[in-house]
């Protein structure tokens, strides 16, 4: 579930080994690249969190933030 905090949307995805997360971060990157919105994001072995915020808006959240959002969770829940 994405949490709206400090202006970001956030969310943290598990995997079950850093394969998955890796695989997961690709095809979000896809993703992202197609809409020209791009996340901050870090991945430390099974973890990826994520925050969303649109820079050319003054760092706020904006539809676009929620569109790539939208586009993620539906990746996630084919990469379980």
């Amino acid at each position: 579930m994405w949490k709206e905090i400090n202006n970001q949307l956030y969310q943290k995805f598990e995997f079950n080994d850093f394969n998955s997360a890796f695989g997961f971060m690709s095809r979000v990157a896809l993703a992202a690249e197609k809409i020209d919105h791009h996340p901050k994001w870090t991945n430390v072995w099974n973890v990826v969190e994520i925050w969303l915020s649109t820079h050319d808006a003054g760092n706020i959240v904006t539809d676009k933030d929620r569109r790539l959002a939208s586009l993620i969770e539906e990746i996630y829940q084919t990469s379980k």
